[in-house]
Parts: structure tokens; sequence; C-alpha cells
């Protein structure tokens, strides 16, 4: 079956092509998971592809793959390369430059897009990514050298040909499996090095599950780490380095101040039950969770600064350069809102803003949970916008109250069980 498909001169260019493609992105997220100086390039583009895309598509995303639409972008992403190294493969058939003009605008895309990767260096990733798409382009050019037609020769070109294609194919699965893998690995390894510290206060515990055992299907009420629920624009999550992390207060302060995790864990923790929902979430959906949070009260920090009295918006910005912001009034409105560093007793995890983030209760997290923060800048109210601003979100966004439904779940069909007439 496989030789009926690559039989045709322009279906074996095509699939050149689309293995050659496979291999040029599977290097590069290798060497992205084996040095962190340099950025993956598919999570590079696909977070230039969220950057940019309407709000519509963003919600469309959410509500087809929910917590995975950054898989499925990532996914996507790599697909759309591959497809397009199919039609390269066929024009380069009978144009030979076409392959490495198209590899090296592959190359260039890379590099704009990781440009500003967190913690990427720039040289380096310059080489990383020219370096992949120059094999890749090595690796078409070989697949189609010019093929005899005639008896055994061409037998002996096949061969060559299902040699080489199944050899890259391999090569790029292994390339991008293990570099993913290699990243995950890493971000974990460095989180497992922190200890998280006792809360000095606490607040009490949520009634027992044991309360509700009888009701079926019902959402656990402390939501574990592992499936609290995921909403970002981060293709890949980021790993900052906690040696060298550092919350930073600016603007609008008496005094600018900078703090190491360590200063964090070294001041009075408090852990709090705190909902946080997604403004996309729908009737039923599981785009919310409860969880226990420790850190520091994000007012203490903002006293330590000193805010000025003409400040009106407290407007945070991640280590990826997402932005959300929310009024300094509601930090002292009594909802506590925290600096977290652990949840559910544990360092924060990755996807989940490791070394810190905010909790605000009672905001939609698009203005205000600002994941793996590095910066929390006190300004006016219309001196700048948050990420979401600008694409059509409310500037505002106060959770209203709300109720949930756990069963029956969405969609769900129930058995008829009516009760028999009396009397």
């Amino acid at each position: 079956m496989v030789r009926s498909m690559i039989d045709t001169t322009t279906t074996r260019a095509g699939f050149a092509g689309a293995v050659s493609a496979g291999l040029a992105l599977g290097l590069t997220e290798l060497v992205a998971g084996i040095t962190e100086l340099v950025p993956s390039a598919i999570a590079s583009v696909g977070g230039v592809v969220i950057d940019i895309s309407p709000r519509f598509v963003k919600e469309l995303a959410i509500s087809i793959f929910g917590t995975a639409d950054k898989g499925a972008l990532a996914i996507g992403t790599a697909v759309v390369g591959v497809l397009i190294g199919w039609f390269v493969g066929r024009a380069t058939l009978r144009r030979p430059w076409v392959a490495w003009a198209a590899f090296g605008a592959f190359a260039l895309l890379g590099i704009l897009a990781a440009a500003d990767g967190v913690g990427g260096n720039l040289p380096l990733t310059i080489l990383a990514i020219s370096g992949a798409a120059l094999i890749g382009a090595l690796a078409l050019r070989s697949m189609l050298r010019e093929s005899p037609t005639d008896g055994l020769a061409a037998n002996d070109s096949r061969r060559r040909f299902l040699t080489q294609a199944a050899g890259a194919g391999v090569a790029a699965a292994i390339a991008g499996l293990g570099g993913r893998q290699l990243i995950i690995a890493r971000s974990e390894e460095v989180r497992q090095s922190v200890t998280l510290p006792a809360a000095d206060l606490s607040v009490p515990m949520p009634p027992p599950e044991s309360q509700f055992a009888a009701i079926a299907d019902l959402t656990p009420i402390v939501v574990s780490n592992d499936e609290f629920y995921r909403i970002d624009t981060a293709l890949v999550v980021p790993r900052p380095d906690p040696e060298t992390w550092r919350l930073r207060i600016t603007g609008m302060v008496d005094n600018e101040l900078s703090f190491s995790l360590d200063d964090l864990t070294n001041m009075v923790l408090y852990e709090e039950y705190v909902t946080i929902a997604c403004v996309s979430n729908e009737v039923g959906g599981d785009l919310i969770g409860n969880a226990k949070w420790t850190g520091v009260k994000l007012t203490d920090l903002l006293d330590a600064a000193g805010v000025q009295d003409t400040a009106e918006q407290i407007y945070s910005r991640s280590v990826d350069g997402w932005t959300s912001g929310f009024p300094v009034e509601l930090a002292y409105d009594g909802r506590e809102p925290l600096v977290a560093i652990g949840m559910n007793g544990e360092p924060l995890p990755p996807s989940h803003g490791f070394p810190a983030r905010l909790i605000v209760p009672g905001l939609y997290g698009y203005v205000s949970a600002t994941k793996w923060v590095e910066e929390i800048e006190l300004t006016t109210w219309d001196d700048v916008d948050g990420y979401w601003i600008p694409r059509g979100w409310a500037k505002e966004a106060p959770i209203k109250t709300q109720s949930r439904i756990d069963h029956p779940r969405r969609d769900q069909k129930l058995a008829e069980n009516r009760a028999a007439p009396t009397g």
C-alpha cells in the first residue's frame, strides 16, 4: 500500500516535503528541550497565532477543546507546517531552489516568533532554528535526487527513498516527542526543588466530601491540581528559574521594590480557599474550581512599596508578556487578594503559575489572575489596558452571583421516572 502511494513522482515529492518539514520542526523542539535558552519554535509561532486571533476564535477554541485548546493549537501548528511541506516538496520537484527558499522562510518565521521567547538567547535561537531548517532542506533535496525509471535501478531508487523517508519520519517523531518530554521534565524538576513553608494563618476547611457522597457526579469541593482547569495564552508553559525570578512592584509607588521567591516564603503566609472561574465558562462547565491557595497578601506588598494616591489600577505582567489590570480599591475592599506561591499544599504547578501568581477573589481571571507574574505596576485606570481589553473584552470583570448544575451534565439524557398518580 505504501509503495502504491509513492509510485507517482509528484506524490513522492509531496511526501518527502512533508517528512522533511516534520524533521525540521521536531529538531527545533528537541533543542528547546535540551536547553531553556532556545524557545520552542512551534510554541512561539502558535503564540503569535493566539495573539492575532480575534475574540470569537479564542472563545470557539475554548468551547470545542476546553482546557485542551493549547495542545490542539500546538498540534495544529505542526500539522499546518507538515502540510505546507507537502506542497513545498511538489514545487521543489520542478524548481529546486524552492526548497532553500521555503525552508529559509520557515526559519525566518520561527526566529521572528521566538525572538521574545521567555529566557531565550537570540544568537543561539537563530543558530538552532536555522540549523534545523537547513537539515530539513537537505533531507528534502536528498530524497528528491533524480530517480531512474527503468528496471532494477528504479526499484533501488524506490527502496532508497523509502529508507530515507522512514528514517526522517522516525527522527522527526523521536525529536519532537522527546523534546516535549524534556521540557516538561525540566519544569517539574525545578519546581520539586522548592519547598513550600507552612502557612502562618489559615482559613477553616470546607465541609468534608463525605457529606455529599450520595450525590452522583458532584464536583469535589476542592479540585486537585491535576484536575484544575487551565486557561491562558501560553502555548508552552513558561519556565522561570526560581533562583533568578523576581517580582517587582513598580509605577506610582513611593519605593519600587523587588522580591525573590525566598523573600516571599519568609514573609507572613496566608492560606485561603478561593474559587476562580473563567469568563468563558458555560452553565455546568468545568472552567471553574476551588483550591487552597498559599501566599502573601497583595496588600502587604503594596503597603511596603507605598501606593500613591493618584494610582488607580493594579496592572500585572507575566514573564511571557501577558497582562491584566483591576482597580486599586478592589485590593483593599476586604476580598484579600494573594500573591500565591502554593496550591493545595504544594508549590504551584508549572501550568498554574509557578513560581507565583495572583489570586483575586470575585474577579474573572482575565483581569486579575496573572500566572508566572513578574511585575505589578501601579498606574492610572486609563493609561494602559490588559491583554484582552483591546481585543473587545470588558475592562471591569466582577463575577456575578451564579449557580452551577453538576447533575445532570450538559446533553445528558435521563431515564423517565414519573411517580404513579394518587387519589
